[in-house]
């Protein structure tokens, strides 16, 4: 089972290091890993894409909120959410037909050509993971010199905003947290 982890952690040095290590020391393999600030510079936002059960899923949950610099853990897989992943490809293409095939397939797919150069262009694409694996099989064919993926990050859809990050500058976690560990129990 595919899961999607959101975790709030304070954003100072060594969190990344040390979650990742965490995890990875107890055998947990993780397929996307996303890291970016929040609405709050003190605050940063991980996004995981683990697979497992939920005996997995609890064990990962209970391990990330042992870590102090971690505030809040949400699977976020069961919610509805947005998932999306950015990849930027350089692809072979000279001026002509292979350059109008990069462009048209680019215009498709909702990409966008951020670099050309005299034998390759660069396409920006962004989306579900499946739009960007489809996208990328129709390039190898015309060859795929390079490429670059984010990991996938995730928003759950018209949620309220949370207390979370003031209850954190406060120095308190936040008051659901437990709660909602237990639901995950």
């Amino acid at each position: 089972m595919r899961h999607v982890i959101s975790a709030t952690v304070q954003n100072v040095p060594g969190v990344l290091a040390h979650v990742s290590g965490m995890l990875a020391s107890r055998g947990y393999n993780i397929d996307s890993l996303a890291v970016g600030e929040t609405e709050d510079r003190g605050f940063s936002r991980m996004t995981f894409v683990l697979r497992g059960d939920d005996r997995v899923l609890d064990q990962v949950r209970r391990q990330l909120e042992k870590i102090v610099t971690v505030v809040r853990v949400d699977d976020i897989s069961s919610r509805n959410y947005v998932e999306r992943d950015l990849a930027l490809i350089k692809v072979a293409a000279v001026a002509g037909a292979a350059r109008s095939a990069v462009k048209e397939l680019a215009e498709v797919f909702r990409g966008r050509i951020v670099d050309v150069a005299v034998d390759s262009v660069i396409v920006e694409i962004s989306g579900a993971e499946d739009k960007i694996e489809g996208f990328i099989e129709l390039m190898r064919p015309l060859g795929i010199i390079e490429l670059v993926r984010t990991g996938r990050i995730a928003m759950v859809r018209g949620s309220p905003p949370t207390r979370e990050l003031t209850e954190a500058a406060d120095g308190a976690r936040p008051a659901d947290s437990a709660s909602a560990s237990e639901s995950y129990a």
